[in-house]
């Protein structure tokens, strides 16, 4: 009788033990990486860039992109031009700063305006091109073809995003490399 007492009380121990340790419904969410972003010269551009943003923010949750206020540290700057769409390498951190160039010849060949926002806003948080690639990835740019308009990215471009920005990634040797599309 007394070794089954001992051996309920144990096994009610381990069972207390084990849920004390263990993470609850209600456990503090995981803080994401926020970067601001200036479109003051993105001209023609910013309602795409506010579109390209929005398609990250809604897809991943390790970075936020918000735009940044007057006086604000800017991590990601975006520029319209009459050249072909590229930015800057990243994964941008706080305290770093990428570019992306809006390129209107892009534009004037038929590509669609918001997705080559998120293209470039991908390579800001250190997504390469994939080329050649289908529509089907974001980060095949260009040869996605002119009538591509997937704005989103793939599971798999999600899931580098995520990990990049994870609190533990290493800056990729590659950063800073400004990615040029090419027609």
């Amino acid at each position: 009788m007394l070794r089954r007492t001992f051996a309920a009380v144990l096994t009610g121990a381990a069972l207390s033990i084990s849920v004390l340790s263990a993470p609850s419904a209600g456990a503090a969410e995981i803080m994401a990486t926020t970067l601001t972003y200036d479109d003051s010269q993105a001209a023609e551009f910013k309602e795409a860039v506010a579109a390209g943003v929005n398609v990250w923010n809604t897809n991943v949750t390790n970075v936020r992109i918000v735009k940044a206020t007057p006086g604000q540290r800017v991590n990601i700057r975006v520029i319209a031009d009459n050249g072909w769409p590229r930015a800057t390498l990243g994964p941008v951190r706080p305290g770093g700063t990428v570019t992306v160039w809006m390129g209107r010849q892009a534009v004037q060949q038929g590509y669609h305006t918001p997705r080559i926002a998120s293209h470039e806003l991908g390579h800001s948080l250190g997504l390469p091109d994939v080329k050649p690639g289908p529509c089907s990835s974001l980060m095949s740019g260009s040869t996605g073809g002119v009538s591509c308009t997937s704005v989103n990215p793939n599971a798999q471009e999600k899931a580098r995003v995520q990990q990049l920005y994870a609190g533990t990634a290493v800056q990729s040797a590659d950063a800073g490399k400004v990615l040029a599309e090419i027609g």
